[in-house]
């Protein structure tokens, strides 16, 4: 067991000064020094009962690969890290680290900085050469149609196509990559990123079919007839809406719509043939206050708007874990993103009434404060206010997969939440159509995305070699 947390503190590495960054669209997250790295990965105690792997979807064998990088023994981490998640630069970079919340030093002090180091290993291993095409040497001559290329369907198809099986990806947008491309803004995830993975994966011999919405230019019953599986990895992407009087109103988006098109007019092999929603100069409201809203929140920054807000319908969070929130469960505590670092105003407690409009134009919405009332939420007498406002951004989550495309194809049976049902292997109420992702468990993050992959693929292998 490691003492070295007794000698050395939790230190991320410095970020870009505040005035630069916001200039641009590139990360802004740096990296330790040799030193920095040693020390902060030795912080790890090596527990015996290792808290951090239920905290992670993946169970990734964090303890390991914290010892293997404190000794600089950096290849033997990697192939630890691999062993268990496919991409580690992208959890390195846009995880909410929920392993570091379980990290038993959290009980009294400040975990063990696990996503930095999870970034540094992928990193060297990039610099190094180490991570390389791993090509199957043999081909099963199954063949697997993979519909959606986010961190399910990468994670599977990468899977399957090692275990031999061919595989096809196809993706519905023009590039590669699902919300990892067009969801997260580059400065929390460099396109190139995503790039560097893809093109490995291609190398490995999976073809993606890019501009193919299956259901829509791409018929359901030509894959069916043509493959051996079909894997639904499709996502949930139908945002949850604000249905209160004035939503028709010009000036009101959904946070996906303004993310993707920033996203797209950041990358010169894109073309949008729509009018970029634009912040520059407005008073911007984002109504949510998750990681999709901060998201929004660093983009409007960028944009160079005049004011933005932040609302949440929940009250603000403690700055400490409650009596009924213990540790290893993930703490609902106040938090900020490099996003809230860089300004804007935020606000807890507040119910959105009323969009108002002039000329069908919005410009301004009508707010209330609300508090806890018997599981519910009631409104505050004499909070109400009018707020001048040129843009609104809904940032509340997502509630369903689309529906009217594959699923609907394919007669696809639903849950009572409207996801895809399966069976505990991921299998529908088709015997050779699995799901997988948040189509199937609603919301979530890309750790549990690239779990769910994993999962699948070892599914469908087992059904192939059954059937073989």
């Amino acid at each position: 067991m490691s003492f070295s947390f007794i000698h050395y503190k939790r230190n991320l590495p410095k970020q870009r000064d505040i005035k630069s960054r916001v200039n641009d669209y590139k990360d802004y997250n740096g990296f330790w020094s040799k030193k920095d790295v040693i020390d902060q990965s030795s912080r790890c105690m090596g527990c015996g009962v290792p808290f951090c792997h239920q905290g992670c979807p993946l169970g990734n064998f964090i303890p390991d690969w914290n010892n293997l990088v404190s000794k600089s023994n950096w290849e033997s981490a990697l192939k630890s890290l691999h062993s268990t998640n496919n991409f580690p630069d992208f959890t390195g970079r846009i995880c909410p680290a929920p392993c570091e919340a379980s990290c038993v030093l959290n009980i009294n002090n400040e975990p063990v900085a696990i996503e930095q180091i999870e970034k540094e290993i992928s990193e060297k291993g990039w610099g190094m050469g180490w991570i390389s095409p791993q090509i199957p040497t043999n081909r099963t001559g199954k063949k697997i149609a993979v519909i959606g290329s986010g961190p399910t369907g990468l994670a599977a198809a990468q899977q399957l196509n090692r275990l031999g099986h061919f595989v096809t990806v196809f993706e519905k947008d023009a590039k590669i990559g699902g919300l990892l491309r067009y969801g997260i803004p580059d400065f929390k995830l460099d396109k190139f990123i995503v790039e560097r993975r893809v093109n490995q994966i291609i190398q490995e011999g999976v073809d993606f079919v890019p501009n193919a919405h299956v259901g829509v230019n791409i018929d359901t019953d030509d894959l069916i007839k043509d493959y051996d599986v079909l894997l639904l990895a499709c996502g949930a992407r139908h945002p949850r809406d604000l249905n209160i009087p004035g939503r028709d109103l010009e000036g009101i988006h959904f946070a996906m719509e303004y993310l993707t098109q920033q996203n797209v007019f950041n990358d010169p092999e894109l073309d949008s043939n729509k009018k970029q929603i634009l912040a520059n100069g407005k008073n911007v409201i984002i109504i949510g206050g998750g990681d999709t809203g901060s998201d929004c929140l660093g983009t409007a920054h960028r944009q160079k708007a005049k004011n933005v807000y932040q609302f949440e319908l929940l009250p603000k969070p403690p700055k400490r874990r409650s009596n009924d929130n213990p540790w290893p469960q993930w703490p609902k505590i106040f938090t900020s993103s490099g996003s809230h670092d860089e300004g804007g105003v935020r606000e807890f407690g507040i119910s959105t009434k009323k969009f108002n409009g002039k000329d069908g134009k919005l410009v301004s919405l009508s707010t209330v404060k609300v508090h806890n009332y018997n599981g519910g939420f009631k409104e505050i007498a004499g909070s109400e206010k009018d707020i001048p406002t040129d843009l609104v951004v809904l940032a509340m989550g997502f509630e369903t997969p689309d529906l009217d495309d594959v699923v609907k194809k394919l007669r696809i049976k639903l849950s009572k939440n409207n996801h895809v049902e399966t069976k505990s292997n991921g299998v529908t109420n088709i015997n050779n159509v699995f799901a997988a992702g948040d189509m199937v468990i609603g919301q979530s993050i890309v750790v549990s995305a690239i779990a769910e992959g994993r999962k699948v693929a070892d599914s469908i292998n087992h059904y192939l070699n059954k059937i073989s």
